[in-house]
């Protein structure tokens, strides 16, 4: 399978829990700051990396479902971007499937971008290093935060989401090709 057909097929099956679960609670996660958002990417990143230096885990999920919740907010905390806090709470499903893609998209040619000038060198990582350089990239977020949105020299919070889901599909076509 190909880069980008690989992309597709786990971005699809994220996008598919992200809409039912949407059907099931709505918009609920519209409340989220995005501090919050961030700090639920970071106790994913962080059980990931603790089940990687224990070789053991207690709770059912696994670090694929991790990765995928990891993807998953990372959208949120894109859309969310985009969204003023004063917007209705509740959003309709097509709409929040448009924006989800919408994302999706931009993420998509980020990585087709970053590919053509490094290659595939992700392709040669391990499953730790994309937990670090998550971990890293919401280090970076937060720190953002606390300079009230303002950098001098870097990316702002939304480039460091869309790194942080595209380490997410990256460690998922990993997975699936039983790499990691």
């Amino acid at each position: 399978m190909k880069t980008n057909d690989q992309y597709d097929a786990v971005a699809g099956k994220c996008r598919d829990t992200f809409i039912k679960k949407t059907a099931d609670y709505g918009t609920s996660w519209r409340v989220y700051r995005t501090i919050s958002v961030a700090d639920q990417i970071y106790i994913k990143a962080k059980r990931i990396r603790t089940i990687q230096e224990k070789k053991e885990q207690k709770i059912g999920d696994d670090i694929k479902s991790e990765f995928e919740g990891i993807l998953n907010y990372a959208v949120i905390g894109l859309i969310q971007l985009d969204l003023h806090k004063e917007e209705a709470e509740q959003l309709p499903v097509a709409e929040v499937q448009h924006r989800y893609d919408e994302k999706i998209t931009l993420a998509k040619k980020l990585m087709q971008d970053k590919n053509h000038d490094y290659g595939e060198a992700w392709r040669e990582m391990s499953q730790e290093s994309y937990v670090d350089l998550t971990l890293a990239k919401i280090l970076r977020i937060k720190q953002i935060i606390d300079n009230e949105g303002k950098t001098v020299a870097s990316e702002g919070i939304d480039a460091n989401f869309y790194d942080i889901l595209n380490y997410a599909v990256f460690a998922l076509i990993m997975i699936s090709e039983e790499k990691h």
